[in-house]
């Protein structure tokens, strides 16, 4: 294959350097290793009229939070498409107008291109990238019209173990996974798939061990690392082992280890939720993590999944006014899920930090089914689940938080809901 087609080979208009550059940067990004910024801007370096380095830098500006002008990397994919290919053309199409808040030609050019992997890689919310559409079916139907342009193909592999985990059939889920490791051992999708499938069966105990072992062994170039520690975490949180979670956070996830977009998504969301676990003990300050974050990911998230992250930090951070100024953005957003998710969750979250639980209780009861608006995987979206039983205990309602427990419980094991029950039915004496 020429080194001016891609790695799946569409053809790439660029020189053959800037396309070897541009190809190390995609390959690290379908692993999610580190390297993939920087291989991506060299391609640019080597040729300043390559549109899709361009694009991909705006993109990556966008869904990494990665130190770019994206503004300056839109206006030069636009120019420069001009002299590229039609496939290419409607790449830059698809990534300016999914940076703009419209993700359908992204999904139209998916359906004429399905080997475009780096645009099939965003359109689905993973560890790597928030997702076209909060709408689950829409994504998995992205991946399985694909899925037959990659046949065996590793990356695809991992790709789709993640669907089926999000499809709760885990066994496929952890075959799947398995299959792709065994081709590509950094394959950052299918330890994600894997990771999610001992969380969500309850297998708590094997998916750390497992989990640090990758983390420590192949896993040490990933370029998200922080979070699979957070996915370490959240088992040894499940287990109840708190020294164990102060140790992981301390070495794994506090700043400056952690900052930015992964520190509100990872390192605040883990001190969230485990200050709100009955009898955690000594929790560190969440200003601690905040202090590393833009303002910005706070006042003015740039996603739904951003925004749910943020609400829950300026609620730990007991800052009620800023939540109604969340609110009120979020109302005029023109993306329909900042006012049919995040807005409700502000005014429920906010309710919780002016010391109303009730009132908070009532409003995340109310939007529990919607949660899956925000994108993410459930386990992160559980956090609301989590802030609703915290609510109930809080406000004494203690035969309304049993059966959300109950239900989790019936799901799968865990020792902190089995701290949560507790406290419930100790409450109600």
């Amino acid at each position: 294959m020429s080194s001016t087609h891609d790695l799946y080979g569409l053809t790439l208009s660029t020189s053959d350097v800037a396309a070897a550059a541009y190809n190390r940067g995609v390959a690290a990004l379908l692993r999610v290793q580190s390297g993939g910024i920087g291989a991506v801007s060299e391609a640019i370096t080597y040729d300043p009229t390559f549109a899709l380095g361009h694009a991909a830098m705006a993109l990556l500006g966008h869904e990494y939070c990665a130190p770019v002008d994206i503004h300056a990397r839109v206006l030069a994919a636009r120019l420069h498409a001009e002299r590229a290919s039609e496939r290419e053309r409607s790449h830059v199409h698809a990534v300016v107008e999914h940076i703009a808040g419209n993700s359908r030609p992204l999904i139209r050019h998916l359906r004429e291109h399905p080997r475009d992997a780096l645009l099939l890689s965003i359109a689905v919310p993973t560890i790597a990238f928030a997702g076209v559409t909060t709408v689950p079916q829409e994504s998995w139907a992205i991946v399985e019209r694909a899925r037959p342009a990659y046949g065996d193909d590793w990356w695809s592999t991992g790709l789709l173990a993640f669907i089926r985990q999000e499809q709760r059939r885990w066994d496929e889920a952890m075959e799947l996974s398995l299959v792709s490791l065994a081709a590509e051992p950094t394959a950052g999708h299918s330890v994600h798939a894997r990771t999610h499938v001992h969380y969500e069966t309850g297998d708590h105990v094997a998916g750390r061990d497992w989990l640090d072992g990758w983390i420590n062994g192949p896993g040490q170039s990933s370029d998200n690392l922080a979070h699979y520690s957070w996915h370490a975490a959240l088992h040894e949180l499940s287990l109840g082992d708190y020294a164990a979670v102060r140790a992981r956070y301390d070495a794994q996830l506090a700043p400056p280890a952690v900052v930015g977009c992964r520190a509100l998504v990872d390192s605040c969301s883990l001190l969230w939720r485990w200050s709100l676990t009955p009898g955690c003990g000594a929790v560190p300050a969440i200003e601690t993590v905040t202090e590393s974050i833009d303002a910005h990911l706070l006042d003015a998230p740039p996603t739904p999944f951003m925004a749910m992250h943020a609400a829950v930090t300026l609620c730990a951070l007991g800052q009620p006014d800023r939540l109604g100024r969340l609110e009120r953005w979020s109302e005029a957003h023109r993306d329909p899920a900042y006012a049919g998710v995040v807005a409700p969750l502000c005014r429920a979250v906010q309710a919780l930090a002016e010391g109303d639980a009730s009132s908070a209780a009532d409003r995340l009861t109310a939007m529990l089914a919607d949660v899956w608006r925000f994108g993410g995987s459930d386990a992160q979206r559980e956090i609301v689940e989590d802030t609703l039983i915290a609510a109930l205990l809080a406000a004494a309602r203690f035969d309304e938080a049993r059966p959300v427990i109950d239900r989790r419980l019936d799901r799968r094991d865990s020792p902190r809901d089995v701290t949560f029950r507790q406290a419930a039915v100790s409450g109600a004496r």
